[in-house]
């Protein structure tokens, strides 16, 4: 009797089993819908780091001065996003950006912004300014920052499937604007936070971070920040992105 019921019992739980296709089907393997590729603006973290990130687009003037305050204040980790043409033209600046240890990003070609473009013109302005970079300096760039910071799904898209991550920015010096040292050095500090990206220039039009930036440092560092580059803040952090439209 015992056995009779069991046997019983055993048909029912296998029934119930088939019915829920728990055994005996082909095994289906659940694909999770991708996400679409963002641009990063900063890391979700407690810990007080930010990465100082500049780019270089034109001019000699101004990209050493703000290379030999980062030697002389200690800063040895920092992010630059160099155009393909200014590196080109000033070799001894991005190898000496190279050999100083800092983090060499894409910031394009020609600068103009790359959603006004067909994806074939920005897959060439990409590579031609990683040729550029590479040629000069060794390094095969993966992070990139658009010209003007511009773009839209479809220019992160085309980025993404080049292998590129698209790096924006949380707090903007507005240095460009040349607004007066100290409203670049209040804007910055008043708004950085744990996992900052800080976007920065060291172009030419840029007339007044050198004077800035050694406040910037200063005081950042008075807040208890320490510097990595963007690589490192990626590595370590969950990233905050911004879904553009």
């Amino acid at each position: 009797m015992f056995k009779k019921s069991f046997r019983l019992l055993t048909s029912i739980g296998m029934a119930v089993l088939l019915s829920a296709g728990l055994i005996g089907a082909k095994p289906q393997t659940v694909m999770a819908a991708s996400k679409p590729p963002n641009a990063i603006y900063k890391v979700d973290t407690d810990k007080k780091v930010v990465a100082l990130t500049f780019d270089i687009s034109w001019g000699n003037k101004v990209p050493e001065p703000v290379l030999d305050i980062l030697q002389k204040e200690g800063v040895k980790k920092a992010t630059f996003f160099l155009s393909g043409p200014w590196t080109l033209r000033h070799p001894k600046i991005a190898k000496r950006i190279q050999n100083m240890g800092f983090e060499i990003g894409n910031h394009g070609n020609l600068h103009k912004d790359f959603s006004n473009y067909p994806n074939s013109w920005i897959r060439e302005q990409v590579a031609l300014s990683e040729k550029a970079i590479q040629q000069v300096t060794g390094v095969k760039t993966k992070l990139i920052r658009t010209p003007n910071g511009d773009f839209n799904p479809r220019v992160l898209k085309t980025l993404h499937d080049m292998g590129y991550t698209v790096i924006q920015w949380n707090t903007d010096s507005l240095d460009w604007k040349n607004p007066g040292e100290q409203a670049i050095v209040k804007r910055v500090v008043s708004r950085a936070v744990p996992g900052d990206i800080i976007l920065m220039h060291a172009s030419d039009s840029s007339k007044q971070i050198t004077v800035a930036l050694p406040q910037i440092i200063h005081q950042l560092r008075a807040k208890g920040y320490q510097f990595v580059t963007v690589s490192e803040l990626l590595s370590n952090a969950k990233v905050s992105t911004k879904v553009e439209s």
